[in-house]
C-alpha cells in the first residue's frame, strides 16, 4: 500500500536531515510523526520513527544526567507548559507575577531575569505552567533558551505595544524561532487564520497611549498566521482571552470520572490529549484498568446521557466517564 506522504512530512524530513543537535533531530522526528498519514501503508514507517525518537530521547536524557544540571530544563507541570519569549522590558516578569504566585525580580532596567522561573496559572478547574525566561535580543540569545522553547507546549511571544519598534521585536523573535526550526510556518493548505505552529503574540503594556494602534500594526504587518492579543498586567485587559487561547493551543481535554451510583468528581479532571479514547483514560487512571474494565458510560459528548460506549470511543472536553469493572 502506498504511503502517500504529505508535503508537510517531506519538509519535516528535510529539517531532520539538516539537524545538527539532538534537540533539533527530536523536534523534527516529533513533527514527522505528527503529520505522517495514519493508515496501513505507513505502519512500518511510524514504528521506525517512534523507535528512532525513543532512542534519541534516551541518549539525550543520559547526557543530561551525566552533565551538570541545566537551569533551562523546566519539568512540566499541570495541563501544559507555556514559555514566555521576548526582548528586554517587554513585561514577561510582570505577566508571570500577575498570572501566578511566582515572584520574579522586576525592574525598569533590562536583563533583570537571568534564569527561567516557572509559576502555575489557574484556568477554570486546571493549572497551566507559565515559564519566564531571560530576554533575547537581535545580537544575543541565552545559551539554554532554544532547548526550553523546543520542550514547551506553547510559545508566547511578548512585544511592547507601547514601543515604536514593537514590529521589529516580533519579527526578530519569529525569525529566530524559524531559523532554529523550533516552529514552522502554516502550510499553504491550512485553513485561514491558523497559527504558525504553537505560537501566540501578546502585545503587552496595553495601557500605553499608542498601544492599540501598534497592536493593529502587528496584526497587519507581522508574520502571517500569528494571532495577536493586546494585554495589560496592570489593568487586566485581555488576560482572560489569553488564558483561553493558551488552553486551546495546548490541545488537551478535561475528562471527569465518577464511581457507579455516586456524583462525578468535578474538581480534579484527568488531562488528556485531544483525540484520546476511553482506553487512554483507563491507562491514565491505572495501568491495570484496561484489562479490568467491562462497561463504560459517558455523559457529555455521547448521543444520550449515560450512553454505553466501547474502549475506542473518542472523548471530548468535559466528558464525564463511568468505568465499571
Amino acid at each position: 500500500m502506498p504511503a502517500n506522504l504529505t508535503p508537510q512530512y517531506y519538509k519535516a524530513e528535510e529539517i531532520f536531515k539538516k539537524a545538527a543537535s539532538a534537540e533539533e533531530k527530536i523536534s523534527a522526528l516529533e513533527e514527522m510523526l505528527a503529520v505522517i498519514p495514519k493508515h496501513k501503508g505507513t505502519e512500518k514507517m511510524r514504528a521506525d520513527l517512534k523507535k528512532r525518537l525513543s532512542k534519541l530521547r534516551e541518549e539525550s536524557l543520559k547526557k543530561a544526567k551525566a552533565g551538570r544540571t541545566d537551569p533551562f530544563v523546566i519539568k512540566k507541570q499541570g495541563a501544559g507548559q507555556a514559555i514566555l519569549l521576548g526582548f528586554p522590558n517587554t513585561g514577561k516578569s510582570s505577566l508571570l507575577t500577575t498570572m501566578t504566585k511566582a515572584r520574579p525580580k522586576i525592574a525598569e532596567y533590562p536583563f533583570t531575569t537571568t534564569l527561567p522561573l516557572a509559576g502555575m496559572m489557574v484556568y477554570q478547574d486546571i493549572m497551566i505552567q507559565l515559564v519566564d525566561t531571560p530576554p533575547m535580543t537581535e545580537e544575543f540569545v541565552p545559551e539554554g533558551l532554544p532547548g526550553a522553547l523546543r520542550n514547551a507546549d506553547a510559545i508566547l511571544i511578548l512585544v511592547d505595544a507601547g514601543s515604536d519598534d514593537c514590529l521589529e521585536q516580533l519579527q526578530n523573535c519569529y525569525n529566530y524561532l524559524k531559523d532554529k526550526n523550533i516552529i514552522s510556518e502554516a502550510a499553504a493548505d491550512d485553513p485561514p487564520g491558523k497559527m504558525a505552529d504553537r505560537c501566540l503574540v501578546l502585545a503587552t503594556k496595553a495601557d500605553a497611549a499608542n498601544s492599540s494602534e501598534n497592536a493593529n500594526i502587528l496584526r497587519e504587518l507581522g508574520p502571517p498566521g500569528l494571532e495577536t492579543i493586546l494585554v495589560s498586567a496592570e489593568t487586566g485587559l485581555g488576560l482572560e482571552i489569553m488564558r483561553e487561547r493558551i488552553y486551546e493551543i495546548l490541545k488537551v481535554i478535561r475528562v471527569y470520572t465518577k464511581v457507579p451510583g455516586k456524583a462525578p468528581d468535578m474538581k480534579t479532571p484527568f488531562i488528556l490529549k485531544q483525540g484520546s479514547t476511553v482506553l487512554g483514560l483507563a491507562e491514565a487512571i491505572h495501568r491495570d484498568l484496561p484489562q479490568l474494565m467491562k462497561n463504560v458510560r459517558i455523559w457529555g459528548s455521547a448521543r444520550y446521557e449515560g450512553q454505553s460506549v466501547n474502549r475506542d470511543y473518542i472523548l471530548s472536553d468535559r466528558d464525564i466517564v463511568e468505568i465499571n469493572q
